[in-house]
C-alpha cells in the first residue's frame, strides 16, 4: 500500500477538499466535498483513481454541499459517511441557518462513523488506513480522520494553524472544543501534519507552542 493525498481549495469560502488514495490499488475517498464538486471529480479522474466513499468531518454546509453530487456521479452511488451526532444536528441545524442552506442538496448518510473506528478506503474490504477520532465542540459529531501511515490528520474545522474552529454557531461549545483538541489532537505524535478544513497545514508540535488558544 502506497498512500497519498491531494488538497483542493474550492469555493467562495476557500474550503480544503482532500482526496486520499492508495496508489497501488487506486482506491480513493473524498473528504468534505465542498463547492465545485465537478473539479474534485475531474482531479480524481486525472490521477487515475477510483473513488469509493465520501467521508464527512462534520455537517456544516460548506463541507457537505458537494456530497450528493459526488455520490450520485456513480452507479451505484458512493456511500456517504458521517457521525450520527452530526447527522442529527444537521436535521435541526438547517432551520437555524436556512438562509444559507436553502440551496444545499439534501443527502442521505449511508454509514455512521464511531469514535475509534478504523476505516478502509474501499468499504468492501481492504486494510484500514484511517482512525476516526470524535472531536466535538465546533459542531456536534465533528470527527478527525487520523492516517498514521502518512502521519497526517484531516481535522475539518476542529483546529487551524494558530486558531481553532468557531464556537459561535449553533451547537458550538468552547470548553468542549478545547477538551477535544487536547484529547484527540494533542495526543498524536508531535510531527503529525494537521490538515484543516480551511487555510494552511500545521503540525501538532507547532500548535502546542504557538496556538494562542491552547499554548
Amino acid at each position: 500500500m502506497k498512500l497519498s493525498f491531494v488538497r483542493l481549495v474550492l469555493g467562495p469560502l476557500g474550503n480544503n477538499v482532500y482526496l486520499l488514495a492508495d496508489e497501488d490499488s487506486k482506491d480513493a475517498v473524498i473528504i468534505d466535498p465542498s463547492f465545485e464538486a465537478e473539479l474534485a471529480l475531474a482531479e480524481v479522474k486525472r490521477q487515475g483513481w477510483v473513488l469509493r466513499q465520501v467521508w464527512l468531518t462534520h455537517a456544516h454546509f460548506d463541507h457537505t454541499t458537494g456530497a450528493k453530487t459526488v455520490s450520485q456521479a456513480f452507479i451505484p452511488h458512493l456511500p456517504i459517511c458521517m457521525h450520527p451526532d452530526a447527522e442529527a444536528w444537521a436535521s435541526v441545524g438547517k432551520v437555524q441557518v436556512h438562509y444559507i442552506l436553502s440551496k444545499q442538496p439534501v443527502f442521505d448518510v449511508d454509514f455512521h462513523l464511531q469514535d475509534g473506528q478504523m476505516l478502509a478506503l474501499n468499504p468492501e474490504g481492504g486494510d484500514p488506513v484511517a482512525e476516526v477520532r470524535l472531536a466535538p465542540g465546533h459542531s456536534p459529531g465533528s470527527v478527525i480522520f487520523y492516517c498514521s501511515n502518512l502521519g497526517v490528520a484531516f481535522c475539518g474545522d476542529v483546529i487551524f494553524r494558530e486558531s481553532i474552529g468557531r464556537v459561535d454557531l449553533p451547537g458550538g461549545d468552547y470548553q468542549q472544543l478545547i477538551e477535544s483538541i487536547r484529547q484527540k489532537v494533542f495526543n498524536l505524535p508531535e510531527n503529525t501534519t494537521l490538515l484543516p478544513g480551511h487555510g494552511p497545514e500545521s503540525s501538532v508540535g507547532y500548535e502546542k507552542i504557538f496556538n494562542p488558544y491552547l499554548a
